[in-house]
């Protein structure tokens, strides 16, 4: 089978389209026939071993996946032979086939293809846990969304819009802000390219507040950090919650005396470290999103699609913040 694998560290022009052999399941895992995969920013990460876990060399980056079951490791019980299912795996999904744990891998409705199930998972699985387990969004509040164009970002809009918050989407362009708009958020504004100097922080703190009108934001959502983190802080309301999800900006340094004045919680977002560890409450979460996908309340918006040969491609545009929605590797 084909892979296409990080060999040694470096930016997604340094991956190798190999042949490799097919792996076999273990006890308790499913052998994946791959249709499609899901690219995220954390595979722009972990191949320069910038990420939270570091797969040993050589490995294929690859965090979410949708494809036909092929074959099951002893104890499987969830999952049969033929199933179309999608999963997350971490990593290894850049391939023609890849082995998952069982217990991630979830029968899909025929609603939605396997473009739009592999571009699933992880994305409105991270969203949906950071809203509703570490934010408690509440129906009639605020959500200001940093990045809200992104995977995560519109993901973010989408679900917090089921769960009845007004959402204002923060991106880099009219154009993103425009998109996020057609996929339900209320409001918008375009904040200026990073680095900031204290003048365009002050400006974009201002900018937040105007747009967010009231008290600010009950909740703001920040995939995004770097020298926007800040005014997005101040921009809070009383006692808000300020979710960490990601650093594409770089990680901010923040003035804890923001957290004294406005009342407010930092909270960290790691929906990877809480599938492994409450792997209950994460199938709990995620069948809660099969059902909003049943009834038509959630479809995965898919701007792109390569080939498996096109990795790079892909993972330079999730680099260069080109991308709107998910784009996804094929596998045919």
């Amino acid at each position: 089978m084909k892979a296409m694998l990080c060999k040694a560290y470096g930016p997604p022009d340094s991956l190798v389209l190999t042949e490799v052999p097919s792996p076999k399941p273990d006890a308790g895992q499913v052998l994946i026939d791959v249709k499609a995969a899901g690219v995220n920013f954390p595979d722009v990460l972990i191949i320069q071993n910038k990420y939270q876990f570091k797969p040993a060399l050589p490995f294929a980056p690859g965090g979410e996946v949708a494809g036909i079951v092929k074959a099951l490791g002893a104890g499987v019980t969830n999952v049969k032979v033929g199933d179309r299912v999608m999963a997350s795996t971490g990593f290894g999904g850049f391939a023609e086939e890849v082995c998952a744990p069982a217990a991630r891998c979830i029968p899909f409705p025929s609603n939605i293809d396997f473009a739009q199930a592999s571009a699933f998972v992880m994305t409105y699985g991270t969203s949906h846990h950071a809203l509703k387990d570490r934010a408690n969004l509440k129906k009639g509040e605020t959500l200001l969304v940093l990045g809200a164009a992104g995977g995560v970002g519109i993901a973010a809009v989408e679900i917090g819009k089921i769960m009845g918050a007004r959402v204002i989407a923060a991106c880099s362009t009219q154009e993103k802000v425009d998109f996020c708009k057609a996929q339900g958020a209320d409001d918008g504004l375009v904040y200026p390219e990073n680095p900031l100097d204290r003048d365009a922080q002050k400006k974009l703190s201002e900018d937040f507040k105007r747009v967010l009108g009231g008290d600010g934001a009950n909740v703001i959502y920040d995939g995004v950090g770097g020298d926007y983190a800040e005014p997005a802080l101040r921009s809070i309301a009383w006692e808000g919650r300020y979710l960490v999800v990601g650093f594409p900006a770089g990680i901010p340094a923040i003035p804890l005396n923001l957290t004294l004045l406005k009342g407010c919680q930092i909270v960290g977002v790691f929906w990877g470290a809480f599938t492994a560890r409450e792997p209950k409450r994460n199938q709990e979460n995620l069948q809660a999103l099969m059902g909003w996908i049943q009834q038509g309340k959630l479809k995965p918006t898919v701007s792109k699609t390569y080939p498996l040969a096109k990795a790079a491609e892909a993972l330079n545009d999730m680099a260069a913040r080109k991308v709107k929605g998910k784009v996804v590797l094929t596998m045919d």
